[in-house]
């Protein structure tokens, strides 16, 4: 191993279902081979993790939550090599590395990638975290578990980035900025000239305003009900903004596009994925963020050749992508500095409260 451990963790710990998050300090256990630790510089709030506090996340419990922090290497396992001590870093989503899917470049469809990202990873040893009765808390959240001021990363879902940039807020990168980004780049493919309508647009759909403004598309459409992110998107790259409460938003879209080339949908309410079809001209694809409810559309919207698509983390190999939207913001056209919010880490439930109401697109902790 090298580096240096610290005995105890200050980490916000959800211990049951819709209970606020509270700061314990928890013990650390030893470095597994593959583990990487890092000292959290900031990490952003998703609503996954949100959900994962509620009935979701139920199994879980007690955990600590978190999946898209930055920081610096404090230490390592015996087997890393792919990063140092003192190494900026990115942490994304975890994979094993060695599957098939691993091996063709495709790790965002790793076989092992539901048991690695949803906290509940057994396979692999790890340092634990254990409060002071000495019972376990859960600290496999997608291969991190970050809010914290030291998270327990691995070989694999680190990307190590410039120390120069500003670390505390690259965290995002890791996860929802990477799949709306990936899903207009990576899967959607989306072309010079090309119509694309976003539908909700916290942080993962304004990645994707901003990825297809980057891509050259036409008409770029962001649907929000809430006013002031219809307005975000405009000043983003959207060429057009839509009340998604609007009793005619069907007949208003295909106003706009004629019929779009794709739809993005990161809300997952059945309704709006079906508005999202409805969107489509013949042959256009709509691509799906967000697990939601049951999907019910009516098999008329999918004929003439339109499509739906599930998307994964943007279909995006952390190691590439990542560094490639550090490109753009650095270049000017990718500015997602400007949803961003820094709280203090014991400020997290006020920051939780932020994002869940809609009033902070996407709150980064600060420990």
């Amino acid at each position: 191993m090298a580096g240096s451990v610290p005995p105890v963790v200050d980490a916000a710990v959800t211990r049951g279902v819709n209970e606020p998050f509270a700061l314990e300090a928890l013990k650390l256990g030893p470095l597994g081979p593959r583990d990487v630790l890092v000292r959290i510089a900031g990490v952003g709030i998703c609503h996954t993790d949100l959900a994962m506090r509620g009935p979701a996340g139920q199994e879980l419990h007690p955990v600590v939550l978190g999946h898209e922090g930055s920081g610096t290497v404090a230490a390592t396992g015996a087997e890393v090599d792919d990063v140092a001590v003192g190494d900026s870093v990115i942490l994304s989503y975890d994979s094993c590395g060695h599957c098939a899917k691993c091996r063709t470049g495709r790790p965002y469809f790793c076989t092992t990638w539901f048991d690695l990202n949803s906290g509940q990873a057994e396979s692999r040893s790890h340092a634990t975290l254990t409060d002071a009765t000495g019972a376990a808390v859960n600290n496999t959240w997608f291969g991190q578990s970050s809010f914290a001021n030291y998270a327990v990363a691995t070989a694999q879902n680190v990307v190590k980035v410039s120390p120069d940039l500003p670390l505390d807020i690259l965290g995002p990168l890791g996860c929802g900025l990477q799949t709306g980004a990936g899903a207009v780049v990576n899967v959607l493919g989306v072309r010079p000239g090309q119509s694309l309508v976003v539908f909700g647009v916290g942080a993962v759909g304004l990645a994707a305003v901003m990825a297809a403004r980057i891509c050259g598309a036409g008409a770029i459409v962001a649907v929000d009900v809430v006013p002031e992110r219809r307005e975000l998107a405009l000043t983003l790259g959207a060429t057009h903004a839509v009340d998604g409460a609007s009793p005619e938003l069907s007949v208003q879209l295909q106003s706009i596009t004629g019929g779009a080339d794709f739809a993005f949908d990161t809300t997952g309410r059945s309704a709006v994925v079906a508005t999202a079809v409805d969107a489509l001209g013949q042959g256009g694809t709509c691509a799906l963020a967000a697990p939601g409810e049951e999907l019910r559309i009516p098999a008329q919207q999918i004929v003439f050749g339109r499509r739906l698509i599930g998307v994964l983390e943007g279909d995006a190999v952390p190691g590439v992508f990542v560094p490639q939207m550090i490109e753009w913001w650095q270049s000017g056209l990718f500015p997602f500095d400007k949803l961003v919010e820094r709280f203090p880490l014991h400020e997290i439930n006020a920051a939780a409260e932020a994002a869940a109401s809609g009033r902070v697109v996407k709150p980064v902790l600060i420990p």
